[in-house]
């Protein structure tokens, strides 16, 4: 099998990078090396940079029903092409074909929602706001912005950045993660092929270097950032001390709240899909399930769902989840089973040794599941992004918002219950900011924003929805007024009021 040399992409052209570092990309089901991605050089971040700085002075005065209709090709485009996208995150990423296939579904609906532009950026007016004086706001766009994006999701999160910036007049710079780029690569090849201009969207691969030179570039004047919370803080605060509008998206500890009320197998299988699917590696994955009052019993039912839950490659259509994306994630997971036991959880099922038949090397862990989790232990603190679910139990609903609010983090939350009343409170005093009622994955549709808070977001506006549109736009307001050719000037008005 060839080994794909992933390029970089500026002023609409896939560019061989010059780079002399450069990363392997394995396959993580079987240690097969499948491309090579190279950091890219200062010099080629800075050509990225000012092509869509060049880019933005056409393309800011681009009709909107000609951005609308390159959206509806692209959006088009990713429909046609989702079998072929899913196929290059699962070689890269390891997760389930159809999980691959709903991560291209849901960056589909932004796109879908970008084909909306027309409406979405529609300014106001007031007329006659004083005598022959019209009152009006337009919201234009900033300029070059750029967007860093994890491993976890490489297609749905760059959907989160790119479609609604450059439908909104912005052009843009694009550093995904380097561990599976290939897919990330295709959807922009099919964005240019449904007509974005040379310049409107390039990219760059990179590490830390990469990262901070786009946090201090001056021609970049928004950037949006998806993943961990170290390097979404670092990044908040130096792109935020270069004067650049920023938004973070970062870790999460998500609880999944289950009532005596619930129906049994309907929220023992949500949970277990949230907390295990995709090998755990969600920022909006369930990882604590907190049993109230009876719904303690449901301890066993819950262990053994899980360990019926069958692992496999993520080409292996029936698997419930596949291989962790690397090494280094896998012997982190592990790590933190082992400082669980020593730190007196119970572990109730235990993933690690688990073999898949035919791939010896794959990066498995099974699912695993702790009871008896504290809020001092480290598997309870740290996001341990694996097939890891820590099972807490508490008396009562009062208890369990206690003990989620008292979490740093604020990106997801559920709770499973047949009580409006309780879902009610629930919504109400929960300090999270993403709420499902019996939906375990509360990812809001693309014309909702993302709305994390607390420990899990900096920034004021999230992706998606009309925040977004907030995000990559800038409010201009106009006060004009008109006079008739023989109007006569009453005077000089020294006041600030509008006569």
């Amino acid at each position: 099998m060839s080994v794909r040399e992933i390029p970089l992409y500026i002023d609409g052209q896939a560019v061989p990078s010059q780079s002399g570092e450069w990363r392997d990309v394995v396959n993580p089901a079987t240690q097969e090396v499948v491309s090579r991605v190279p950091f890219a050089t200062a010099e080629e971040v800075d050509r990225a940079v000012a092509s869509a700085k060049e880019a933005f002075a056409t393309w800011r005065k681009t009709p909107l029903g000609k951005r609308m209709r390159i959206m509806l090709k692209f959006q088009a485009l990713i429909r046609e092409h989702t079998g072929e996208l899913a196929a290059l995150i699962t070689e890269e990423h390891g997760k389930t074909l159809p999980d691959a296939e709903g991560e291209v579904g849901r960056g589909l609906e932004v796109v879908e929602h970008a084909c909306s532009i027309t409406s979405l950026q529609l300014g106001e007016i007031a007329e006659n706001a004083a005598s022959d004086v019209n009152v009006y706001s337009l919201h234009q766009p900033l300029g070059a912005g750029a967007g860093i994006t994890a491993f976890n999701f490489p297609v749905m999160l760059p959907c989160f950045m790119f479609p609604l910036a450059i439908a909104t007049g912005n052009t843009f710079v694009l550093k995904p993660s380097e561990q599976d780029p290939s897919s990330t690569m295709r959807l922009v090849e099919l964005a240019h092929e449904a007509g974005v201009p040379a310049g409107v969207l390039n990219v760059v691969h990179g590490g830390p270097d990469v990262v901070n030179q786009i946090c201090d570039h001056p021609d970049i004047k928004a950037l949006s950032f998806i993943g961990s919370t170290p390097v979404g803080t670092h990044i908040y605060n130096r792109a935020g001390a270069a004067g650049k509008r920023v938004q973070s998206m970062m870790g999460a500890k998500n609880h999944c709240v289950i009532m005596p009320d619930a129906n049994r197998s309907q929220a023992i299988n949500n949970v277990l899909g949230s907390a295990f699917g995709a090998a755990g590696q969600r920022c909006m994955a369930n990882s604590v399930v907190v049993l109230v009052g009876e719904a303690h019993q449901w301890l066993d039912d819950i262990v053994e769902g899980a360990r019926a839950m069958k692992v496999g490659p993520g080409t292996q259509r029936d698997a419930d989840l596949g291989p962790l994306v690397s090494k280094a994630a896998r012997e982190r997971v592990l790590r933190l089973i082992g400082v669980g036991e020593q730190e007196g959880a119970t572990l109730a099922l235990d993933g690690r040794g688990i073999s898949v038949e035919g791939y010896p090397d794959g990066n498995f862990v099974g699912p695993t599941v702790f009871s008896d989790v504290t809020a001092e232990m480290t598997i309870y603190r740290e996001e341990v992004f694996g097939p890891v679910l820590c099972v807490v139990s508490v008396e009562t609903l009062d208890d369990a918002i206690a003990f989620i609010n008292a979490n740093p983090n604020g990106n997801g939350t559920a709770i499973f219950t047949n009580s409006g009343w309780v879902a009610r409170r629930f919504e109400a005093d929960i300090d999270v900011g993403q709420v499902g009622i019996n939906v375990p994955i509360p990812v809001p549709v693309a014309y909702f924003s993302f709305t994390g808070s607390r420990g899990s977001k900096l920034g004021d506006l999230g992706p998606n929805g009309k925040q977004a549109i907030q995000f990559w736009t800038q409010t201009k307001t106009v006060t004009e007024r008109w006079f008739e050719p023989e109007n006569i000037s009453s005077g000089i008005n020294s006041t600030i009021s509008l006569h």
